[in-house]
């Protein structure tokens, strides 16, 4: 804990040298690469130390409970990237199909029905991907 405690002024210099340098204008732009590149050095720094010969020790110990517990992990991914993509999907859907359903209700107000099953069509594509995910998780 007290490493993650060290790491916090880096964090703290970094956002402060990163608001100046946008500030700057033109120049700032090289200014905000070189502290993204000193803030990026010692994230990786912070993780040596902090996953050091305890953190590889523990690492082989998760890998064979891993191998131990079988390829449900799959499973899990699977769910994970069936509940992700069509929750992005349908945010994006929504975004699109609502703006245009905002548009049509404030010409032609007696629209709103035919609207909103658009706007809920929309959103379904989320709730498939959550059917999927929960069928995965279940089979896992």
């Amino acid at each position: 804990m007290a490493v993650w405690l060290l790491g916090l002024p880096v964090v703290a210099v970094g956002g402060i040298l990163a608001r100046l340098a946008i500030r700057h204008g033109r120049r700032g732009g090289y200014v905000l690469a070189g502290v993204s590149v000193v803030v990026l050095a010692a994230a990786v720094a912070l993780l040596a130390v902090v996953a050091g010969p305890a953190g590889v020790s523990s690492a082989a110990t998760a890998a064979t409970a891993a191998t131990a517990t079988g390829s449900n992990s799959a499973a899990l991914i699977g769910a994970a990237i069936a509940v992700t993509g069509s929750t992005i999907g349908a945010g994006i859907a929504v975004a699109y199909v609502g703006a245009a359903a905002l548009a049509v209700m404030s010409e032609r107000p007696e629209q709103f029905g035919r609207s909103m099953v658009i706007v809920g069509l929309a959103e379904g594509i989320a709730i498939y991907g959550l059917i999927i995910g929960i069928i995965l998780i279940g089979k896992a």
